[in-house]
């Protein structure tokens, strides 16, 4: 029997104790400062206040100042903190984990530096590791897999990717299920990369549905069209930014485009775009939807200052981005929607 013990006791993180717990291991799930009240909900109900099933019994709750008694003798610690969280997850639990325990991060996201590159948390991490000198394992989750859903035990394929096969596959031996279906890559970069460029996309294909509100009314049937046609220009746009990342490969592009497609069609993100869409400023849609964290706005904003520097030094071409570039412009200019539809169009002549 293994034992996982998991930090963040948000609903992403909180979701992987189902198929590790149904696989007959301990779970010790840890909150962080933030997440007093769901440990204690935990404990009193055995239910995570978001889920619509309880735990599977045996699961463990411990608040934060436990939890160096729940890293203690763990197999694996997996990090269930949002992308607010990067930089207390590297200097607060790294440090405190043994270099023996792998770890395996669920938290979606790339950091921009001032001259154009995109990281990985991963690596933000292993650099944060190797100036105090403590080496660890640090791998990732990618892949379209919504909290809920997993939760459901709906059939979900996902890829651990880490720099060690064998602990990819130990990894994958403790959560694989039969509705928990799990690749393994030893490429970080573009695993890592897919699953977080798709969210400033997802957003931009969410604009479209609050477009055909706007124009046709709240309950008018979805139009397709529109939203197909901004699906297909991510897919372009993502592709040039993975091979930005050295990662422009079959099996990264298929993590990544499928992680849009879930993205779409559920979750924060699409609230966000649809919101902005009907017309409502990024401030308005913000207080819409208070309390909800949008990691979304966050990623999109660091990809297109990447690509604006990228492309000033002549790396990038900042024409291969105008969904993303409108996108950023949305967000952080409160520019009013606009998709520049013309665009997207190509003329191809083999």
């Amino acid at each position: 029997m293994a034992i996982v013990t998991i930090i963040g006791a948000g609903m992403m993180g909180s979701a992987l104790a189902f198929p590790a717990r149904e696989n007959g291991h301990e779970v010790r799930l840890v909150g962080t400062h933030l997440d007093r009240e769901i440990i204690d909900t935990c404990r009193k109900t055995g239910q995570h206040p978001k889920f619509e099933k309880p735990f599977p019994a045996g699961v463990r709750y411990f608040q934060i100042e436990e939890v160096e008694e729940a890293i203690a003798g763990s197999t694996m610690i997996v990090g269930g903190v949002s992308s607010f969280g990067v930089e207390w997850f590297g200097d607060v639990i790294l440090p405190k984990i043994p270099a023996e325990i792998p770890v395996l991060t669920v938290t979606k996201g790339l950091m921009n530096t001032p001259d154009g590159r995109l990281l990985t948390y991963p690596d933000i991490w292993a650099a944060k590791m190797e100036k105090i000198g403590h080496k660890l394992s640090l791998n990732a989750i990618g892949g379209p897999c919504t909290s809920y859903e997993l939760v459901a035990h709906d059939q979900t394929e996902v890829a651990f990717c880490g720099k060690d096969m064998k602990i990819l596959q130990m990894m994958k031996d403790i959560m694989a299920t039969d509705y928990y279906h799990i690749s393994l890559s030893d490429d970080v970069v573009g695993i890592e990369s897919a699953v977080a460029l798709k969210n400033g996309y997802a957003l931009g294909v969410a604009l479209t549905i609050g477009l055909n509100q706007k124009a046709f009314g709240i309950d008018s049937a979805l139009h397709f069209n529109s939203q197909a046609a901004i699906f297909g220009q991510a897919v372009k746009e993502m592709y040039h930014l993975l091979a930005y990342q050295g990662a422009a490969t079959l099996e990264n592009m298929s993590v990544g485009y499928g992680d849009l497609y879930v993205t779409v069609y559920g979750g924060r993100t699409r609230l966000v775009g649809i919101l902005l869409g009907r017309g409502l400023t990024i401030d308005e849609a913000k207080e819409e939807l208070n309390g909800v964290t949008l990691e979304s706005l966050v990623v999109a904003e660091r990809v297109a200052r990447a690509i604006r520097v990228a492309a000033e030094k002549g790396i990038l071409d900042a024409k291969d981005f105008p969904l993303l570039l409108h996108v950023d412009e949305i967000i952080c200019q409160k520019k009013p929607v606009n998709i520049p539809w013309e665009d997207f169009t190509f003329h191809y002549e083999k």
